[in-house]
């Protein structure tokens, strides 16, 4: 561990950067809200307070630890000499967050030496942040209320398990995985899409989700929630043997994976 950080101070800075950002976003939302950028396609779009949002958490996490590296979604990355590389997704679900709908979350993740050892959803719409640091378990704190610890469901058999999942804004990947997306749901309970993957993952955590995955995420959109998935007692990977990563991210409760994954390592949910 870098001197004189351990996951739990970590946790801490994560704690109130995301909240501070999620109380920007929240509160300041104009109402006249348009789009600043686009990414990969016109439909991945940035907005004025994703920029912003980002703007506060490095500006905060700069203030108290310079010597830090961050790597952010909009702001690229920066190096630092301390070995610790703060992963931010300042607004992970923006397209919700520009139609107003509540499917939305700052997710801010702690490495340590390549490992992460702390991370942060907060959703503020839901009234609700999520956080675990390695080896803590996981928990969600309702607003005004006591911290709870977070469980995955016992696993049901696979057709009775509700699946989250996620799509690219490149149409002729998102063509791709509504492809596997159809031969996936006559064996599962039902698939839902929120539209953050966060969310997604921080919901197979608490239970309100058998599984998820996704194809094409990046290291800012997982590494939260990730952690926080697998301090509930979630699996978590990519391929069959491999962690999860843009490729393809899996996690689920234990029994689910055991399932989930080689099925969609059947039905190609890795590739185009």
């Amino acid at each position: 561990m870098s001197p004189a950080a351990s996951a739990a101070d970590l946790l801490a800075l994560a704690q109130e950067a995301a909240g501070r950002a999620a109380r920007l976003l929240r509160d300041r939302r104009p109402a006249d809200l348009g789009v600043a950028a686009t990414k990969s396609s016109p439909i991945d779009v940035v907005t004025e307070m994703d920029l912003a949002a980002e703007r506060l958490i490095t500006g905060f996490l700069a203030e108290h630890r310079p010597d830090d590296a961050v790597l952010g979604e909009e702001g690229g990355e920066h190096g630092g000499g301390s070995g610790v590389r703060w992963v931010v997704d300042p607004l992970d679900g923006t397209v919700n967050y520009l139609y107003g709908l509540p499917g939305w979350a700052v997710s801010i993740a702690a490495e340590v030496d390549g490992e992460t050892v702390a991370a942060v959803v907060a959703a503020p719409m839901r009234r609700e942040t999520y956080y675990a640091h390695l080896g803590g378990g996981a928990h969600r704190l309702p607003d005004g209320g006591a911290p709870e610890p977070l469980r995955t469901r016992p696993s049901p058999s696979l057709d009775q398990a509700l699946i989250g999942t996620g799509f690219n804004y490149v149409a002729s990947v998102r063509t791709a995985q509504a492809a596997v997306a159809q031969r996936l749901i006559p064996q599962v309970r039902d698939i839902r899409r929120s539209g953050s993957a966060a969310i997604d993952l921080c919901d197979v955590a608490g239970g309100r989700l058998d599984g998820y995955y996704e194809r094409g995420l990046a290291p800012w959109d997982l590494a939260a929630g990730d952690l926080i998935a697998r301090e509930a007692g979630a699996l978590t990977g990519g391929r069959p043997g491999s962690r999860p990563d843009g490729g393809l991210t899996v996690a689920a409760s234990p029994g689910v994976f055991a399932r989930l994954q080689p099925l969609l390592e059947e039905l190609g949910a890795w590739h185009d």
